[in-house]
């Protein structure tokens, strides 16, 4: 997707870190209750640091709804400042301090795509009986196309809850077209592993679930694969969980004997049954702080929440599964003279940076994230 951020005026590129604390701290203390700053657990410390809240993409959402701020500034990346927008009332707006600051994975699943995808399949099998689940990583735009085909949005903490509704909504009790929950088949955007890995944690096989390719006819798939599979998962992934591999695993055991490995279920699905526990990033967070003094942990998962969880428990030794340590690219462009350069034009009475999400696209979007919320 394409964005345009302006250059930042040149004062702000030049500025010290001093002298950006000292602007943002002022600017800050002049907004006072009117903003409030989210920060996304994989942002850098420099920015982190002035988060009024920090947490994943839907949770800061919800946290930012709840308190009614003037000014949202969200420092993560743009389907997060999205949702966002759908969640928030009209009164208030979502600020994202670098347009640039997109998702690739997000990215790899557009409403076009989707919406030619759900075509093909619907020319093969019973379209009634197919369930769009998108995960949260997606536009707004796909979680109101989920919405109007009766699907839900999914997190990595309720992937597994809302998979489990999707395919239990045939027969009389459900709201599927099909004839009985065995008829029911789900699509999953727009990542690939955590559909995977959620569908082998309901019991599923691999002959239960095949790759759709949105850059192929029918994704690349036979008639008969897309007719008898439960799982067609969306050919995307994560750039940075996609790069732990199992010898990363290996590497960590024979360095440290007795260490716990913990990933991500972005993962790949060969990382996550040589993992010792998977999970979200408020699972891992959590699996640090219950971990005994002493414990070393190797962590697959974004580098700045590794390296910020080591630096909050030293008596622990924490470590990043992956010895090149990538970090999130486009996460990583929220930094603090872009964070001071959108304060000082709200202190102005400027808002930059503006996300809006289109009324009907909003209304469509909630009924598939409030479907989700009352799954969970």
């Amino acid at each position: 997707m394409l964005r345009l951020q302006r250059p930042l005026p040149e004062s702000y590129v030049t500025a010290t870190s001093e002298d950006l604390a000292r602007l943002i701290a002022a600017a800050k203390d002049t907004l006072g209750s009117r903003l409030m700053i989210l920060g996304h657990h994989y942002q850098r410390d420099e920015v982190m640091r002035w988060a009024d809240a920090r947490g994943d993409s839907f949770g800061l959402s919800r946290i930012a709804a709840a308190a009614h701020a003037e000014y949202v500034v969200f420092c993560g990346v743009h389907f997060m400042a999205e949702s966002a927008d759908v969640l928030t009332s009209a009164d208030q707006q979502v600020i994202l301090p670098d347009l640039n600051a997109g998702c690739s994975m997000a990215d790899m699943a557009d409403l076009e795509s989707v919406e030619e995808a759900w075509n093909e399949i619907a020319e093969v099998t019973d379209i009634d009986a197919v369930v769009p689940i998108t995960y949260m990583n997606s536009s707004a735009a796909l979680k109101a196309f989920v919405g109007r085909h009766g699907g839900a949005v999914c997190t990595s903490s309720n992937a597994r809850a809302v998979l489990t509704w999707a395919l239990g909504r045939g027969g009389p009790g459900g709201t599927a077209g099909a004839g009985s929950a065995a008829d029911i088949k789900v699509l999953f955007f727009p990542d690939q592993h955590l559909g995977r890995n959620t569908a082998f944690q309901l019991g599923y096989g691999s002959t239960d679930m095949a790759v759709w390719d949105p850059r192929r006819d029918t994704g690349g798939l036979e008639d008969r694969t897309v007719k008898e599979v439960r799982f067609l998962l969306w050919k995307g992934h994560c750039s940075v969980h996609q790069r732990f591999r199992p010898d990363h695993v290996a590497a960590f055991r024979k360095e440290h004997p007795g260490g716990r490995v913990i990933v991500h279920p972005e993962c790949s699905h060969e990382v996550v049954e040589v993992a010792d526990e998977v999970g979200s990033t408020d699972y891992i967070i959590a699996a640090v702080e219950r971990a005994p003094d002493g414990s070393v942990l190797g962590i697959g998962t974004e580098i700045h929440l590794v390296q910020r969880l080591a630096a909050e428990h030293p008596a622990l030794t924490v470590i990043s599964l992956d010895p090149l340590i990538c970090p999130c690219s486009t996460m990583f462009r929220i930094d603090a003279p872009h964070l001071c350069w959108v304060l000082k034009e709200l202190v102005a009475g400027r808002v930059v940076n503006r996300i809006t999400v289109d009324d009907e696209v909003a209304t469509d979007a909630r009924v598939a994230l409030q479907r989700m919320l009352d799954i969970t």
